[in-house]
């Protein structure tokens, strides 16, 4: 079975996640919350409205008031964003050249239809993807898998040759849970958020470097049980582009996040949204 191609939107698609933790940040005021920008991407990226809202606050909230909350909140996003709608750098020529491959490739995202219709539609590259699976298609958010195992699922691809793209922490373990390997995007997070989690085969400042040749074939080829491999080089080291996005600094010190063990049985376990 071919390889095939997941991404996350915003972040991973859409350079949208400043526009998003404005609008947060705006709101999340009339709550008595004020966090920084880089924590609150770091805590929440790749989670659904409703999983924020009751971590963040860690209050209960009716089913009515986090209805009014989101739409609130994702409608001042699109008017925020809406100027500044762009796409990651290199990804217009890396979908086509994906397509001319033709490695299938969906959509996983926590986002609403509305604000998927605005980011897709807005970018023009809604029909590169052969199936979009949101918020509304699944009961859980990530970390856990549900979103991925259902884009292959309608993709009719084997789990373990796709390839996830992610820029959010949650969406980087989704896809291990999954047993998918995963190209780590720093749009959002330094590189070093990402080293030394099993499921990152790349970390990539943006599509530039990206090359769907190569990253088919690191899923496709046979590895030993456990390895994913990486993009080989040269001399046989799996490349590890540490570029980062909007100037983050590369910093090679330890990081807490680099010691995550990765979860590969899900049996007994519960998402924490619950």
């Amino acid at each position: 079975m071919q390889a095939a191609f997941l991404f996350d939107m915003d972040g991973t698609l859409v350079d949208s996640m400043p526009f998003h933790s404005r609008a947060w940040m705006e709101l999340l005021v009339e709550f008595g919350v004020r966090m920084g920008a880089e924590d609150f991407l770091r805590q929440t990226s790749g989670k659904t409205n409703r999983q924020i809202l009751r971590e963040i606050l860690g209050v209960p909230l009716s089913d009515a008031d986090l209805s009014v909350f989101e739409e609130r909140k994702e409608s001042l996003f699109r008017s925020l964003c809406r100027p500044h709608l762009k796409p990651i750098a290199g990804l217009m020529e890396f979908l086509a050249e994906s397509r001319r491959l033709g490695v299938p490739m969906a959509v996983a995202t926590a986002a609403g239809r509305a604000n998927r219709e605005f980011a897709l539609g807005g970018l023009g590259i809604g029909s590169y993807f052969d199936a979009v699976v949101g918020a509304e298609d699944v009961q859980n958010g990530k970390p856990h898998p549900e979103i991925f195992l259902r884009a292959a699922e309608r993709l009719g691809a084997d789990p373990a040759k796709c390839v996830v793209f992610e820029d959010a922490l949650s969406g980087i373990e989704a896809a291990g849970r999954a047993g998918m390997g995963a190209v780590a995007l720093t749009t959002s997070l330094a590189a070093r958020e990402f080293r030394g989690h099993p499921a990152v085969i790349q970390i990539a400042g943006d599509y530039v470097a990206l090359h769907p040749h190569a990253l088919a074939e690191t899923v496709s080829r046979p590895r030993p049980n456990g390895d994913r491999g990486g993009i080989p080089t040269d001399d046989g080291a799996a490349q590890e582009q540490t570029e980062t996005h909007r100037g983050a600094p590369a910093d090679p010190s330890p990081d807490p996040h680099d010691q995550l063990c990765l979860g590969r049985d899900l049996q007994g376990q519960q998402d924490p949204s619950g």
